[in-house]
């Protein structure tokens, strides 16, 4: 008994020191900020239908296969942006940046994923959070899907 109390020694301070750290990253895995409430996004500004034309900005016509060889999509989106200059710098690189992310995320999309509106929204918001890091200046707040036929080939 006496050669193995240093063994339980160590094993109840490791398992101590896991638990302990364990709780100690618990709120920064759930996303909690330093004051303990769930970090919230930012709030979407309301805007007149004059304001909302001059912050959007629309791709149309995308065309490619989805993950399914099988099927085509066809699809057009509209991008709410928090402002002018946003809009602008989203204008200059929305051919060459937003649309092959575009296409790369339809082309990991199954047909089912965008059957109903529920995974229409989560396909939307994969979009949302891909573009937000790439914009230089300013932040995609809205991605609206326009047109959209999913179709066997």
């Amino acid at each position: 008994m006496k050669k193995m109390l240093p063994w339980l020694v160590t094993i109840m301070l490791s398992i101590t020191l896991i638990v302990l750290a364990v709780f100690l990253l618990s709120d920064k895995m759930l996303g909690k900020d330093e004051s303990g409430a769930i970090a919230a996004p930012a709030p979407t500004p309301v805007l007149s239908a004059d304001e909302i034309v001059e912050v959007t900005a629309e791709i149309i016509d995308v065309k490619t296969n989805l993950a399914d060889p099988d099927y085509i999509a066809a699809m057009s989106f509209s991008f709410q942006l928090r402002n002018k200059k946003a809009k602008e710098d989203f204008d200059k690189i929305k051919e060459i940046k937003v649309k092959p992310i575009i296409i790369k995320t339809l082309a990991d999309t199954k047909p089912e994923n965008l059957k109903d509106s529920k995974a229409t929204e989560q396909f939307t918001e994969r979009l949302l959070e891909q573009i937000n890091k790439t914009l230089p200046n300013g932040q995609l707040i809205h991605i609206e899907i326009t047109n959209k036929l999913v179709a066997p080939l």
